[in-house]
């Protein structure tokens, strides 16, 4: 959950989302060490007397050359093994189906049972005392905790984004066409997310809440479910 003044990501709840956060780090890292050489060039100009006796022509040319390269490399080598990571869905232990429509969210388990159920968000006027404004809804998706999750994304009208920050995951929500993501949730919580496309005037009144429990009370959960 994000907090008030926060800059940096919210605490991460799933193996992608630490991979995430740890690019982000390297990534800011290598722009630090670029900015820091441009700086350091651009106070030699301006301090120093310019000369090109000292320096060949070529070596500088295989300098600046060889160092964007290097860089390229060091920032898409990672960067493809995290691609690669969220895109790998092998034998997922559930199955969710999330539809977008204006403005809420439909999510279907085909799994076990046939259960389907409506999303919406609980209007301020009847939000629990201690539960979030703009961000709690009346029917959460419930998930086990330490279990790989597929969600197959859609919507029923227009464009619509399924993203629950903490767990790393961000698909977009197309009407025709299916989408896919995955995640797994490293502990139980409650992790809130919202769409994230501008899908219209209520586009910010469509939150997502994910409750990942052990597997044995979600298996209670789905057990007392009517069939």
């Amino acid at each position: 959950m994000a907090n008030h003044s926060q800059f940096g990501f919210q605490d991460a709840s799933s193996p992608i989302m630490e991979e995430l956060m740890q690019f982000h780090d390297h990534a800011l890292m290598v722009a630090l060490a670029i900015c820091s050489l441009v700086l350091y060039l651009l106070t030699l100009m301006i301090t120093e007397k310019l000369s090109s006796s000292s320096v060949e022509a070529q070596e500088i040319e295989l300098v600046w050359t060889i160092l964007p390269a290097a860089v390229l490399i060091m920032l898409a080598l990672p960067s493809l093994r995290i691609l690669y990571m969220m895109d790998e869905i092998n034998e997922p232990d559930l199955t969710l189906k999330a539809i977008g429509h204006q403005w809420y969210w439909t999510y279907e388990y085909t799994d076990l049972k046939e259960l389907t159920f409506d999303s919406y968000m609980i209007p301020t006027s009847d939000l629990p005392l201690g539960h979030f404004r703009l961000l709690e809804v009346d029917h959460r998706v419930i998930v086990p905790a330490e279990s790989k999750v597929r969600v197959i994304v859609t919507a029923d009208d227009v464009l619509h984004s399924w993203a629950v920050p903490s767990l790393g995951v961000k698909t977009d929500a197309i009407p025709g066409r299916l989408n896919q993501t995955a995640f797994l949730a490293s502990r139980p919580g409650i992790y809130y997310g919202q769409c994230s496309e501008i899908c219209g005037a209520n586009h910010s009144f469509m939150p997502i809440v994910v409750e990942s429990t052990p597997l044995a009370i979600f298996e209670n959960w789905f057990s007392l479910l009517p069939s």
